[in-house]
C-alpha cells in the first residue's frame, strides 16, 4: 500500500511518477524500498489517468455502501416474523391450558 501512497503523494504534488520519485518517497518515510514493486508499479500506472481513476474509485463507494444498508430491513423483518411465532405458541400452550379444565 505504501507504494501506491507514494504515488499518489507524488500525483498530488503536481510530480512526476518517476522509479526515483517512488523510492524518494519512500526511503524519505524510513520504508525499505524492493525495487521490483517500484518498477511493477511505474510500469502498471503508465497511461493511466489518475484523476479519472480517483473519481470513478469516489463514485463506486458511496454505490458499495449503500448495498448493505439496503440488506438492513429484510434484516429488521426476520425478528418481526419471530414475534408472531411465539405468539401463536403461546395462544396454543393457553388452549392446551383449558382442555385440561374440561379433561
Amino acid at each position: 500500500m505504501e507504494y501506491i501512497y507514494a504515488a499518489l503523494l507524488l500525483h498530488n504534488a503536481g510530480k512526476t511518477i518517476t522509479e526515483d520519485a517512488i523510492t524518494a518517497v519512500l526511503q524519505a518515510a524510513g520504508i525499505e524500498v524492493n525495487e521490483a514493486r517500484v518498477k511493477a508499479l511505474v510500469a502498471a500506472l503508465e497511461g493511466v489517468d489518475i484523476e479519472e481513476a480517483i473519481a470513478k474509485a469516489a463514485f463506486a463507494a458511496p454505490a458499495a455502501a449503500a448495498a448493505p444498508a439496503a440488506a438492513a430491513p429484510a434484516a429488521e423483518e426476520a425478528p418481526a416474523e419471530e414475534e408472531e411465532e411465539e405468539e401463536d405458541t403461546s395462544e396454543e400452550d393457553g388452549m392446551a391450558g383449558l382442555g385440561a379444565l374440561f379433561g
